[in-house]
């Protein structure tokens, strides 16, 4: 799945403008307006993810991403939601919509956890920098949960959470998360998960109906198909994915699942383009590794950090793999070299 609607990511952008964040000069550097983009264009996952990356880097208040989840409106799912609404029941509804997932706004991948008396909606978060992982697990956690009571009044009941995990440590504003949600919020977790409890599961919705259910699920397979990835320009896909991280570098699976699609799939259609995910990291590794060096304010020992390399020696390795060279020897050709 190379492409994604461009609706979700205007949701977000509008959301932290409202918040009185500058999103503008964000989408300057891309090329585009906030205000004039098409609401029904697609949008290639790789580069929606370097915008919203950029963005989130401008964000200053720490719960801009439970706030802008609140921006994704229901009718803005297209024909994914009307597939919803037309199943038998909620637990049906559930597993339809993990299954045309690719068709909401998520990054994250959805799974489903059964339990005794709660079962849960499992959200394993897509690899992403520190600096922006937690505000974009908020938006898509609170987004999710939006879906769920926006959902409720067709049913006439409440399936809001019983209760909330999210995968990153307390922070100092987690009283706001249980304000936000109505319900407890753990933290620390390995993935974030939404708790429902198993009755509400069971509710019928009144608004099943099994003729529209098909229409609806030949529309969404259409959906699925027109944006099938084809594999042109996957390399520099995996490429500009992997120039967003520092100190940590995701793996073949993490960075597939971003771009929507299987790692096997992934590798096959680099082994096409002449090229391996191996390759295309250690290309941004060698990149980042010169400018870095060419800074000069940094030791070769405080690059090799920089890269998430534990030993230097394993860095100076790498380079003369990459370069041909050492760190120190390029340092000096170009000039520069600061005594380190």
């Amino acid at each position: 799945m190379s492409k994604h609607s461009i609706l979700g990511m205007v949701y977000m952008l509008q959301g932290f403008r409202a918040l009185g964040e500058d999103m503008d000069s964000v989408l300057a550097r891309f090329g585009m307006d906030l205000d004039s983009i098409d609401p029904a264009a697609e949008i290639d996952r790789g580069l929606e993810m370097r915008i919203l990356t950029e963005a989130a880097l401008r964000i200053r208040d720490p719960l801009a991403g439970l706030k802008v989840g609140q921006h994704f409106a229901l009718a803005g799912y297209g024909p994914f939601i009307m597939l919803l609404m037309t199943c038998d029941n909620a637990y049906q509804a559930v597993q339809v919509g993990i299954r045309y997932q690719d068709l909401t706004f998520l990054f994250g991948r959805l799974s489903f956890e059964p339990g005794e008396h709660c079962s849960a909606l499992v959200l394993t978060p897509p690899a992403l920098p520190a600096a922006v992982r937690r505000v974009r697990i908020d938006g898509e956690v609170s987004g999710t949960v939006k879906l769920l009571r926006d959902m409720q009044a067709g049913l006439g009941t409440n399936i809001g959470p019983e209760r909330l995990e999210m995968p990153y440590p307390m922070p100092l504003e987690a009283a706001a998360y249980e304000e936000h949600f109505a319900c407890p919020v753990s933290f620390a977790a390995d993935q974030a998960r939404i708790w429902i409890a198993n009755e509400y599961l069971a509710i019928r919705m009144p608004t099943a109906d099994p003729v529209a259910h098909r229409m609806y699920l030949a529309q969404c397979d259409a959906l699925l198909q027109s944006r099938s990835q084809n594999g042109d320009g996957l390399a520099e896909r995996v490429r500009a994915h992997l120039s967003l991280f520092s100190d940590y570098f995701p793996v073949a699976h993490e960075v597939a699942a971003t771009l929507g699609i299987s790692e096997r799939t992934l590798r096959r259609q680099l082994s096409v383009d002449q090229t391996s995910f191996r390759q295309l990291l250690d290309e941004v590794l060698a990149e980042k590794a010169k400018k870095l060096l060419g800074g000069g304010s940094l030791s070769v020992d405080a690059v090799a950090r920089r890269l998430g390399y534990a030993e230097p020696a394993s860095f100076i390795r790498a380079f003369q793999r990459w370069t041909g060279t050492t760190p120190a020897a390029y340092r000096r050709a170009t000039g520069a070299d600061q005594g380190r």
